[in-house]
């Protein structure tokens, strides 16, 4: 329970109470239940996309979604998301990519990225919207439990590029015990729209997309290794981010061809 609500802790701005003394052993094994807090933050979402759509129009409800999403973490990931945007355009050294990723202060390439992000988001998700609810609603339930099981799978294949800090803790102590129960928790919530879900091929491309972040993940590991010589907390939360934007475009080129 304690590594449950850690992860609860560290992905979302919702309070937890004050737990006891935390050792590393529990902060690093908390990345097992990622994919779990992913699926409340979906539930989340769902309930104030549901209410949206009844209310409004559906690209300021689009719009609305994001927003939510954007809260929810209190905007970490897209942080990290700016701030590994900034170190790999500097083009600097291994050491002064780190500073950069290190330093508060957000570049051009970073404010680029967030605003790309966002925007991607928006417009993939009202696309989504107009495609059918059902897969709308599946795809917000879904995407941040599967993009937070791809970031727990970086940071299993991932090194650390820092002698300390989150990042190093998480991959110190996310082994395969932890990466098998995130994988577990993140098929759970597909098992559990088996019987929703009118078309299997819907499940089936949920399944497929699966498979391209996994190679998306290996790409981010190899690219963190080759400029920052490892992961850092940062580059983690651009693979989250990242992922669930592919997650919310794989979803799309799924059903358009095959539903």
């Amino acid at each position: 329970m304690k590594r449950f609500l850690l992860a609860f802790q560290f992905l979302t701005i919702i309070p937890i109470k004050k737990m006891g003394p935390i050792s590393e052993e529990d902060a690093g094994g908390a990345s097992a239940f990622f994919p779990l807090v992913g699926m409340l933050q979906g539930i989340l979402t769902v309930s104030f996309a549901a209410l949206f759509v009844k209310f409004l129009p559906h690209d300021v409800a689009s719009a609305c979604v994001v927003l939510v999403m954007i809260t929810i973490n209190g905007g970490l990931h897209l942080d990290g998301l700016a701030d590994t945007f900034d170190a790999l355009a500097s083009r600097k050294n291994r050491e002064r990519k780190l500073a950069i990723m290190k330093d508060s202060a957000i570049g051009a390439f970073g404010v680029m990225a967030i605003v790309l992000a966002i925007l991607l988001k928006y417009l993939l998700l009202d696309a989504l919207l107009n495609l059918s609810l059902v897969t709308y609603y599946s795809s917000l339930f879904l995407a941040p439990a599967i993009s937070r099981w791809t970031m727990v799978a970086a940071i299993f294949h991932g090194k650390s590029a820092k002698q300390d800090g989150l990042g190093k803790t998480f991959i110190e102590h996310t082994g395969k015990r932890e990466f098998l129960i995130a994988a577990l928790l993140t098929v759970l919530p597909l098992l559990l729209l088996l019987p929703l879900v009118p078309y299997p091929l819907l499940l089936a491309s949920f399944l497929l997309t699966l498979l391209v972040l996994y190679i998306f993940c290996h790409a981010a590991v190899w690219i963190s290794n080759k400029n920052f010589g490892g992961m850092t907390g940062d580059t983690f939360g651009a693979v989250s981010e990242i992922s669930e934007i592919l997650f919310l475009l794989s979803v799309i080129i799924w059903s358009q061809k095959f539903i």
